[in-house]
């Protein structure tokens, strides 16, 4: 593995702590790039590879928690906290909004990667599975407007019969959409159809009953 493969940020306003931070990664191989604040991390391009993000609580413009707090919605490395000031609350509210570690100076250099790298495994698993999810978006794009209206019915449990009755065509209409969704979807079963439904939240509005009733 290359040292470009996956990378860690380090927000910090102690330019010495950076330098450190940076030869101390640099030495197992890891690429560094440093910010002496919160902005600069924000505005800066990123390449799109497996990252950490280490970050100072105390920063010249805005807290770390904050911080950890503006980026929640953004796709953003799962973030190492280290302070000098750590404190319970602090911790407690850094770790429920996902952190994977709060480390107090000074900490142990051990300590301090076997973060760093639960942080890169963390974000790799992500980055894995929002690529998939992308691939069924876009294979569920891929359905005609008929074929998503017989997916939720299909994955909801209804027959064959009560489908093509909600949707007023023919049983074997209803059948060669069902068999075009699964080929679309790249569907190997029913059961594979419901958990990619299920993954790209596709509403279920209906059970098995006589006459597919809405529940």
């Amino acid at each position: 593995m290359t040292t470009y493969d996956y990378m860690v940020y380090i927000v910090d306003d102690d330019e010495r702590i950076r330098e450190a931070l940076g030869e101390l990664l640099a030495s197992h191989g890891i690429r560094t790039i440093g910010f002496g604040s919160a902005r600069g991390f924000v505005d800066a391009d990123k390449p799109d590879v497996p990252a950490c993000l280490i970050l100072d609580i105390e920063l010249p413009d805005i807290n770390g928690l904050e911080l950890q707090k503006e980026i929640a919605d953004d796709d953003h490395p799962p973030i190492v906290f280290i302070t000098g000031h750590g404190d319970i609350p602090s911790s407690v509210r850094a770790m429920k909004r996902g952190a994977v570690d709060f480390l107090t100076k000074p900490f142990s250099d051990a300590d301090l990667m076997s973060a760093v790298h639960a942080a890169i495994a963390r974000d790799r698993q992500q980055k894995s599975e929002r690529a998939d999810l992308d691939v069924l978006r876009q294979r569920y794009i891929g359905l005609t407007p008929r074929e998503r209206e017989v997916l939720p019915l299909v994955v909801s449990g209804l027959l064959n019969k009560q489908a093509a009755a909600e949707l007023g065509i023919s049983e074997v209409t209803l059948e060669i959409h069902r068999r075009n969704i699964m080929q679309k979807m790249v569907a190997a079963s029913l059961a594979d159809l419901v958990r990619i439904a299920e993954r790209l939240e596709v509403p279920i509005t209906h059970s098995r009953r006589t006459g597919g009733h809405r529940t």
